[in-house]
């Protein structure tokens, strides 16, 4: 059992990512911005059932201590303790407005950059994030700094996107879309999903054993919780994809009403779920 959550870290310079876009994509998705919390709440809608049912086959439950990094809105730091009963989680962000809006017993904030040298919380049964990594430049440090924050026995779990417009795609309205806004976001606030195959070679590095990983990709169906959330998405950050040359304004409404329509078939993003265990001492 842990004490109140410290001070937050802060790091001078934490807010520039060398590309002038923020960590973690605020400067195109801040959190104060009106509707970014129902935004988060569709990816969490569409991806939340596979990561609970992941780390629960992992053993997470009572008497589990979790650490959530990127916490988001808090939807898998309360099912981890409403649906899962382990003991504590401390759900970390970088702005925690969300997390404080729904509090449940057992769970602890923590407004914190965990890119921050001196971020050191203690030990957990489980660290997890989840989209995340993806938009941070030092990765690779940060995984193995996760990794040295696993107890013995305990699991790093950790889960990004996957690009799946590749050259053979079809062209589709949506196919044009995500090409846009994966160079768009990477251009502009440094994300960048090609490296995100390389987990479990990560987290082998770090000295974690029992690697292994899967694949999540969600319907792409009218009005499912997915397509709103690319719709969504796509209309926060028009201008970084619009800026690409890739598509214009008319052709990011045309992929919006694309996804509402029953002709649209496409694959959606896939989430890469890969997971290590610490080596009992």
């Amino acid at each position: 059992m842990y004490g109140p959550p410290p001070d937050p870290v802060v790091t001078p310079g934490a807010d520039d990512d060398g590309g002038g876009g923020g960590r973690y994509g605020e400067a195109v998705f801040p959190p104060e911005r009106a509707g970014e919390g129902e935004r988060i709440d569709l990816g969490a809608l569409a991806y939340d059932d596979v990561t609970l049912a992941r780390l629960t086959a992992l053993g997470a439950g009572p008497g589990w201590r979790c650490l959530d990094v990127g916490a988001g809105t808090g939807t898998v730091s309360r099912r981890l303790l409403l649906e899962a009963g382990v003991e504590r989680v401390l759900a970390v962000d970088r702005d925690v407005r969300f997390l404080a809006e729904r509090p449940v017993p057992g769970l602890d904030p923590l407004e914190a950059d965990v890119t921050a040298p001196d971020f050191s919380p203690g030990r957990f049964r489980l660290v997890h994030a989840r989209f995340v990594l993806m938009h941070l430049p030092e990765r690779e440090r940060v995984v193995a700094r996760l990794a040295e924050l696993v107890e013995p026995g305990g699991w790093l779990v950790l889960s990004d996107a996957v690009d799946l417009t590749s050259e053979v795609a079809p062209g589709t309205p949506y196919t044009r879309a995500m090409r846009a806004m994966w160079r768009g976001l990477r251009e502009s606030i440094g994300t960048d999903v090609s490296w995100v195959p390389a987990y479990p070679a990560l987290l082998r590095a770090a000295g974690l054993a029992g690697v292994a990983a899967e694949i999540h990709v969600p319907p792409l169906v009218p009005g499912s919780p997915i397509s709103r959330f690319w719709a969504d998405t796509w209309e926060r950050s028009r201008a970084a994809m619009v800026a690409t040359g890739l598509v214009d304004d008319a052709a990011l409404d045309e992929a919006v009403r694309y996804l509402g329509a029953e002709e649209c078939a496409a694959l959606s993003a896939g989430m890469l779920t890969v997971w290590g265990r610490r080596p009992p001492s």
